[in-house]
């Protein structure tokens, strides 16, 4: 059994949670956001919590992902979700031009990328970027995706990374 699926999530207030087969809508202060849920995963709203059952053992793998996607909803439309990025190296840093967040890492052009609608991406300062939004999945997957313009490499440490990533540093060659 599924400990994380076993678990009984509390609704908070201003937060309406509604099953409709196996689409699940949550809707808050900050936005609504649904997800669809595997069949063989019954959901159900008794006062102000959600419990999950699954009906087989042997979609038990799923049980625990549609809890914590229905957590990672309850929790989005409250507070939302953030990522910090680093941008480390000479010439490294972040612009924001309208809808599109432009990064220079070192390419001989600027790297420009269009944020999603659903997003917001802030710069404080040119070497640091914060992404948030209410959707868990979203900001992770945009926050990846500019971390993957320029990795942080392991010699000098230069990239873009996490604000709380911590890169092992290797020695490299050593002068006799």
């Amino acid at each position: 059994m599924s400990r994380i699926g076993n678990r009984i999530l509390s609704i908070p207030e201003n937060v309406t949670v509604s099953v409709n087969g196996n689409v699940i809508n949550v809707k808050g202060p900050k936005g609504e956001l649904s997800t669809n849920v595997n069949r063989n995963v019954t959901v159900e709203v008794i006062e102000n919590t959600v419990k999950t059952t699954v009906k087989n053992g042997l979609y038990s793998n799923f049980h625990g992902t549609a809890n914590a996607n229905i957590n990672n909803m309850l929790i989005g439309v409250t507070k939302g979700f953030d990522k910090k990025l680093e941008a480390i190296g000479v010439g490294y840093r972040f612009t924001l031009k309208g809808e599109t967040l432009v990064v220079s890492a070192g390419y001989s052009k600027p790297v420009e990328v269009k944020v999603p609608a659903n997003l917001t991406v802030e710069v404080p300062s040119n070497t640091e970027c914060v992404i948030k939004g209410i959707d868990k999945c979203a900001v992770g997957e945009f926050a990846a995706n500019i971390r993957k313009i320029r990795q942080p490499e392991p010699y000098k440490g230069k990239g873009i990374r996490y604000s709380d990533e911590v890169v092992i540093r290797k020695e490299g060659k050593k002068a006799k």
